[in-house]
Order: C-alpha cells, then structure tokens, then sequence
C-alpha cells in the first residue's frame, strides 16, 4: 500500500527521508550537484514523501513562482519504480494545487515526458538543459 505524507519542515524525520531519496537519485544517481539539488527553497516549498508498506520510497515538492505553482523534485528510489509510487505522488500534489485554479508547470526530464503527458501535462516550448539533463517544460491542462 502507498501513503503520502506532506511536510512543510514540521516533522524532521519526514524531511530527512524525503532528503535521502533525493540525494540517493539525483545527486548520487544522476550526478547532480548537491549545491544544485538543495536549494533556498526548500523551507517555503510543500514536500510530499511517498512510502511503501511504511518505507520511504519516492518524494515531490510544489512552490509558488512568479509564473504560477511549480511541481519539482519527483524522485523515487529505484527498488520502488514502476510500483505507482511516482503516479500517487503526483495525483496528491494535483489534488492539493488545481482547485487553486493558477497555471501548474514543471520541468520534466525528458525520459519522464510520457509519465506526465499521461497525467494532463503538455509540452511547452523547446528542449533544455538543466543540471547537466534534457528537460521540457509542460504544463497542466484542466478538464
């Protein structure tokens, strides 16, 4: 069973976990720089942590930007992919930020453009590079 869990840095267990994966997947994993991966917004930024049978398996974070609400930092550990840790994650996020009504985006790596088109996101504008990997930017399209 997955549950999720929200932490605005109230509980410091959640925030270390949520922490761990993201170090695990992107800065070990994917070579992305710890500099570059924790960054001055974590405070004000939503975590969700994803946990699987009471294990911690996969993360997300939404913040508010100039340009709308920005969905970042979905990671989950690789023991735990392709069991619908990323899909629950995501529908808990959009459940918490569409009824807000403003413009949802994210950048998506390019191997996860299909995950998210599947979910309601399109493809904005050309590919990019950010942290050393292909990126697009896609936005949410409400029903």
């Amino acid at each position: 069973m997955i549950n999720i869990v929200t932490c605005n840095f109230q509980s410091e267990k959640v925030c270390e976990q949520i922490f761990s994966i993201r170090q695990t997947v992107f800065v070990i994993e994917q070579k992305v720089s710890r500099e570059e991966e924790f960054d001055d917004f974590e405070k004000s930024s939503i975590h969700y942590l994803g946990m699987i049978d009471g294990f911690p398996a996969g993360t997300a974070r939404w913040r508010v930007t100039e340009n709308g609400i920005k969905l970042e930092r979905f990671a989950v550990l690789n023991e735990f992919r392709m069991k619908g840790v990323a899909q629950a994650i995501l529908k808990k996020v959009l459940e918490h930020v569409t009824p807000t009504g403003v413009y949802l985006y994210l950048n998506a790596q390019v191997t996860a453009v299909g995950f998210y088109e599947k979910n309601g996101f399109k493809k904005e504008g050309p590919m990019f590079t950010e942290a050393n990997i292909d990126h697009f930017k896609m936005y949410y399209v409400r029903d």
